[in-house]
């Protein structure tokens, strides 16, 4: 059994916005209209708008005017089937559930760019580690922001977890050595550590990044077992760079002392997918990278989130 219960109906509403904006226009082009050129350069403009990506849309465009043309399509309707079969065939089988270490505590560590939603994306792990009879640790790691640590102790406080957290200023990855140490001496099941808001661009910041991966991986051997990466769903294709860069910089921290430690980003936590039209990040995210999206924000409370499943996703987002 997975980690979470798939609840369907959460899912299509945090989809809502991206159904009635791309799948319904379709709709609204396609059914009950003979399939013509101007229509093919429609949907692509439609598939670019909803940030499925220019990769996919020509793959699936040039595919489209090939049948099209071929004769072996001539209705809107066939274009809708079409689309959604491509669309669940892009995710080949995946290990999407969480890793666990062999020996407590697994450590996952979570980053990604400030505004992403990350510390309420660890809430909502964090509660349904708890919900599995695990203790649970956070860890402070952005030292950077009084604002950052102080928002993680309030999910703490709410939750009833402990966080390990140091000065404001101090060295992160200070606080990731004591975080693990803390972990260890009170029989953790999971320690989260949460790192600063890095834009990609700032190298300093991405160095730190590597700097605490590498304190992690030399205190719990293995460690960290995961490595989430959290992309604002809104962000459009502002995500994907982020996705190459941050993995680059988690990567670049591995000691590489063991070929079955995670080399870089282990998965994508995708935030705010209720609050955009544009969900189709999800398949550009694919397209581009082969990091698995393992779990879906749909709301903002610790509750409002789902392992994602690539058939639930596209039946979500067809749904009439």
């Amino acid at each position: 059994m997975g980690l979470f219960s798939a609840i369907t109906a959460k899912l299509k509403g945090g989809l809502a916005k991206t159904r009635e904006v791309f799948v319904s226009g379709l709709r609204s082009l396609l059914l009950g209209r003979k399939l013509d050129e101007a229509t093919i350069a429609e949907i692509r403009r439609r598939l670019i708008e909803a940030d499925v990506g220019v990769k996919t849309t020509d793959r699936f465009v040039t595919r489209i005017e090939e049948d099209f043309r071929a004769g072996k399509i001539d209705r809107g309707e066939q274009v809708l089937d079409y689309l959604k079969s491509e669309l669940k065939a892009m995710w080949p089988a995946q290990d999407r559930e969480l890793r666990f270490a062999v020996q407590k505590p697994t450590v996952i560590l979570v980053t990604g760019v400030n505004g992403a939603g990350k510390t309420t994306s660890i809430s909502k792990l964090a509660k349904q580690l708890q919900s599995r009879g695990l203790k649970v640790m956070l860890g402070a790691c952005d030292t950077f922001r009084a604002g950052a640590v102080r928002q993680l102790e309030i999910w703490g406080e709410r939750l009833g977890i402990d966080v390990i957290k140091g000065q404001q200023g101090g060295d992160p990855a200070a606080v990731a050595f004591d975080a693990c140490q803390a972990a260890k001496s009170r029989g953790v099941d999971v320690l989260i550590l949460d790192t600063a808001g890095r834009l990609q661009t700032q190298d300093p910041l991405m160095r730190q990044l590597t700097k605490i991966r590498s304190v992690v991986g030399k205190q719990i051997p293995g460690g960290p077992h995961e490595v989430l990466l959290v992309l604002d769903a809104t962000a459009g294709q502002n995500a994907l760079r982020q996705a190459e860069e941050f993995n680059k910089a988690i990567a670049a921290g591995n000691p590489g002392d063991s070929s079955d430690k995670p080399q870089g980003v282990t998965g994508i936590f995708l935030a705010k997918l209720d609050g955009t039209a544009r969900g189709g990040i999800v398949v550009a995210v694919r397209e581009v990278t082969s990091i698995p999206v393992k779990f879906v924000g749909i709301g903002e409370t610790p509750d409002d989130v789902q392992p994602f499943d690539p058939e639930q996703f596209v039946d979500a987002l067809f749904e009439q």
